[in-house]
């Protein structure tokens, strides 16, 4: 064999080896998430949660009108997303238990009933109006107390228009009075997760952290830039069929720089004793959101671990972090979480900081349920009066900001993803314990 042909040899053993690793590192997406279970999910939240939700709420019916093109923010929790003409649905608790009925257009009638989310489907001819019958099975089954979705407190408890509820309160007549606000139905049932639901957001969680981690070890001080860093991010979310967690052109917030809150990342380059923020969120199955951060520090020429200052204030925010998850239990306040670990930053000497130290995170970011706030604001949030329950989630911070030298503030917030257990809270994943540290050379 001549040299050429060792040469030859070689070159092709290694393309081969290089498509084959290509090939294992391959993602299909449909095969590694598997098929959706929202439909599966959503029937059961609506027949084991909503009955609780609407006796918490003290409520005898509640009802949801849904419509093509304009349609209520509920709809795809209730089956409703494919409403065309003006539908209308029914949960009420009765003597002989929970029960669910809509009045729907005929034209969907027929595949709304074929997915057997609820006990009846009736179908509503043309020219025949589906509110107008539900409103009359309400008078006759006499409901004192029916919930409709206007509320000013929750954006998901405010679907109806005012035209639908004008003409349900005539439709009502001197019976108007029993119409109340879906605030609390709808708090009380989205704001608490299923186990197979928190599950999902336990994968979810996992892959944005473990993303996080693969993303520090691309940075070249000096040369890479926040942007960067939100680019390789973006790709790993293409690669494996996710989408963002929220608005896609600030997420990830990557920010080697002066706090900049909720916002993009720049072309500013990191440079060594930068400390890196990366707040990221991916959305799985189009509809379960992560919202978890990750912290790294950028060591100068002569350092082999984080300056004192720097390690005070990560250890700080960390211990602001579990310091909330330990007051995270069912039975407490939202604002009593939030005075937990702001009592530490005030010990460790931290500046204010305006965020709350935490929110209900499931179907977006920020979820129903109790704000994690308001114990050193000027007032505190009703949602922050919430009381916490067994099987809400949460995303949550341990804070500790400082005085750059150009007299701009830096913030570590140290933030995680837990759910509520039947005494106490538990991380979904394993926390971040110590600061990333990224060498200069």
């Amino acid at each position: 064999m001549n040299n050429f042909t060792r040469i030859l040899l070689i070159v092709l053993v290694c393309f081969s080896c290089k498509n084959e690793s290509n090939e294992k590192k391959s993602i299909e997406p449909d095969t590694y998430w598997g098929e959706n279970p929202w439909p599966e999910i959503r029937t059961k939240r609506i027949n084991q949660l909503l009955p609780k939700a609407l006796k918490n709420s003290d409520v005898d019916c509640w009802m949801v009108v849904c419509r093509e093109n304009n349609n209520d923010p509920i709809a795809d929790h209730i089956g409703g997303e494919n409403a065309g003409g003006t539908a209308a649905f029914l949960f009420y608790n009765d003597p002989d238990g929970f029960h669910s009925k809509v009045f729907s257009p005929s034209g969907e009638a027929t595949a709304l009933d074929d997915l057997n989310i609820h006990d009846e489907v009736i179908s509503v001819e043309r020219g025949t109006s589906a509110v107008k019958m539900a409103v009359n099975f309400i008078l006759e089954m006499n409901f004192k107390s029916i919930a409709i979705n206007s509320s000013d407190s929750n954006s998901m408890a405010d679907g109806m228009s005012y035209t639908q509820r004008k003409y349900i309160e005539e439709l009502m007549g001197e019976n108007a009075d029993r119409l109340v606000s879906s605030t609390e139905v709808v708090y009380e049932w989205l704001s608490i997760k299923l186990p197979e639901e928190v599950e999902i957001l336990r994968k979810a969680a996992q892959l944005t952290a473990d993303w996080q981690i693969e993303a520090y070890k691309e940075v070249i001080p000096g040369k890479s830039t926040d942007a960067d860093i939100a680019k390789f991010l973006k790709q790993k979310m293409t690669e494996y069929g996710v989408t963002d967690g929220w608005a896609p052109d600030q997420n990830p917030n990557v920010n080697s720089g002066v706090d900049r809150g909720h916002s993009h990342a720049t072309d500013k380059i990191i440079m060594p004793g930068d400390v890196i923020q990366i707040d990221f969120g991916i959305k799985v199955y189009d509809r379960w959101v992560s919202d978890i951060q990750r912290f790294a520090y950028v060591l100068k020429e002569d350092e082999t671990e984080a300056p004192d200052d720097i390690m005070h204030y990560w250890e700080s925010g960390k211990a602001g972090n579990r310091a909330a998850l330990s007051a995270m239990k069912p039975g407490v306040k939202g604002v009593d979480v939030d005075r937990a670990q702001r009592t530490l930053m005030e010990k460790a000497g931290s500046e204010y900081v305006m965020w709350s130290t935490g929110h209900p995170v499931g179907y977006v970011a920020h979820d129903v349920g109790p704000n994690l706030g308001g114990s050193r604001a000027s007032h505190v949030r009703p949602a922050s009066e919430k009381i916490i329950k067994e099987g809400m989630t949460f995303a949550f911070d341990g804070f500790h900001a400082w005085k750059l030298e150009d007299g701009g503030t830096k913030t570590i917030s140290v933030e995680e993803m837990a759910v509520v257990k039947k005494d106490k809270a538990e991380y979904l994943i394993e926390p971040q314990e110590d600061l990333i540290l990224i060498k200069s050379n």
